[in-house]
């Protein structure tokens, strides 16, 4: 994610009210540290977490990147399993406590709010576990969060393991006790609710459980489920859940990553109801197959149509109603793009809507605009194209070129008038509404300069969708190459 990608997400999560925000890995790249800085610094009212490894140079990073907010917090973590000890760290058991508490003592001196978490925590002998978990509490850290890394455990484990560190570990009553889910077996959810069931206050979760490998533990999934089931829990969280459908397609633009159709909560059949005796029960009463209701988590009940003759007030409330907050700024630059799709297509609906939302917010500027693309595709010979840019300046340039198919030709045609050569590595295509008119919205990953870009266009024609995606990275090379490198997006990873 861009800079201003990744401040457009801190913002949405700020107005789901979550409670901190681990903004990235400071000491992974310069980039890095500049995007958690932004967050930090722009004070959207959660507490602003950098993550850190046991060592002095990482924690220094991360107070300087976080301490702009008002409410910051550190996070160290080293990896505390036998498998991690033997063959990642080469570390004696001992070591790795003398590695913990030095980085939490450290952490402290800068900072009130520290976090601890022994990596592979689930696959850590659980006598070795009560002592690095009782040695973290003693050298001052706040909340004490339990990983399960891999994904490998399962609910009832997983809260014996918690009960286990309740009974073993002194002063565990003092601090904040987290979980941090992975979803390699398909539990993290079920993982993170056992345990909470067992103890846990912290929930560390994703925007549709986005995350290394098969993901983290779903926020729409565990907080519905503590919502729906309060009886059970009697627990609740500050979450404004008409905000997670927003927020769900805000993180699926920007990242390219589409929920599937039957994803819980915010998946397009979440309140989807085919079977004839399902209906029917609908129509008798909702509650007969929903145990949620669509507007709980901001999904409108209608699918109101809008047309050509809409005008700019019934286009903002509908904005407002499917939970979006915009600037005056934005929402004249949607209005503009809704009259334009309003004349290619007859019904203008509400995942049309989405699509022009997401995409206003995130249009980068030139040097080149898409002006003209024209397109030949045969069955027995190549497909041509010829596309028309204008640059800063209101000066045209031209090209045609052929490919195997339209968006190859297109594509060709787009770097011999940017000059920006590419590969391309994936296209992605997501239709934003019903019918045989509706908008396709594309996310194009290409390589430029030995650098990974990811673009997103839209438009009721797949290959323009395709150029304009293509055409915003290309315009953000060129944006760079000006700079003379700018900011990289690329980082090093480090998971817990």
């Amino acid at each position: 994610m861009m800079l201003g990608e990744k401040l457009r997400i801190a913002k949405a999560l700020s107005e789901l009210k979550v409670d901190i925000i681990e903004a990235g890995f400071p000491a992974a790249s310069l980039g890095d540290f500049e995007s958690v800085k932004a967050i930090a610094d722009s004070n959207f009212g959660p507490v602003i977490c950098g993550l850190a490894r046991c060592n002095a140079a990482d924690i220094e990073k991360v107070h300087a990147a976080v301490k702009g907010a008002a409410k910051h917090r550190i996070h160290v973590f080293v990896a505390t399993s036998a498998i991690h000890r033997e063959y990642k760290l080469k570390m004696a058991k001992e070591e790795i406590i003398k590695s913990a508490v030095g980085a939490i003592q450290l952490a402290r001196e800068l900072c009130d709010d520290v976090e601890f978490s022994p990596e592979d925590a689930s696959r850590t002998e659980l006598s070795y576990l009560a002592e690095v978990v009782s040695a973290a509490i003693e050298a001052g850290a706040t909340t004490v969060n339990i990983p399960d890394t891999v994904g490998y455990t399962v609910p009832a484990e997983f809260a014996s393991l918690f009960h286990y560190l309740a009974e073993h570990v002194a002063r565990i009553d003092e601090i904040t006790l987290s979980v941090h889910c992975h979803n390699d077996l398909g539990m993290a959810v079920a993982n993170s609710l056992a345990a909470i069931g067992a103890g846990a206050r912290q929930i560390e979760c994703t925007i549709n459980g986005i995350g290394e490998r098969a993901g983290n533990c779903s926020l729409e999934e565990v907080v519905m489920a503590i919502k729906t089931r309060s009886e059970f829990f009697q627990l609740q969280t500050g979450i404004d859940t008409t905000r997670l459908y927003p927020t769900s397609r805000l993180v699926s633009n920007i990242t390219g990553m589409h929920p599937p159709r039957n994803k819980a909560i915010v998946g397009e059949n979440a309140f989807a109801h085919e079977a004839g005796i399902h209906q029917h029960g609908m129509l008798q009463h909702a509650s007969t197959y929903e145990i949620m209701r669509p507007e709980d988590v901001g999904i409108s009940k209608s699918n109101l149509v809008l047309g050509k003759h809409s005008g700019r007030h019934a286009f903002r409330d509908r904005v407002v109603d499917l939970g979006f907050e915009i600037d005056e700024f934005e929402t004249n630059r949607a209005f503009l793009e809704f009259k334009k799709l309003a004349d290619k297509k007859k019904d203008v609906y509400d995942g049309d809507i989405e699509a022009i939302i997401m995409n206003a917010g995130s249009m980068s500027s030139g040097p080149w605009t898409l002006k003209l693309l024209e397109v030949q595709t045969h069955t027995d010979k190549p497909a041509t194209a010829t596309v028309s840019l204008v640059d800063e300046d209101g000066k045209k340039a031209s090209e045609s070129a052929s490919g195997d198919g339209p968006v190859a030709a297109a594509f060709t045609a787009l770097e011999q008038v940017t000059g920006v050569a590419m590969v391309l590595q994936k296209f992605e295509l997501h239709s934003a509404s019903i019918g045989e008119d509706a908008q396709g919205e594309v996310t194009v990953t290409v390589e430029i300069d030995g650098e990974s870009f990811r673009g997103r266009g839209t438009s009721v024609d797949i290959v323009e969708a395709g150029c304009r995606a293509c055409l915003e990275v290309m315009n953000r090379s060129l944006r760079r190459r000006r700079r003379g490198g700018g900011d990289s997006t690329q980082t090093a990873r480090a998971t817990i």
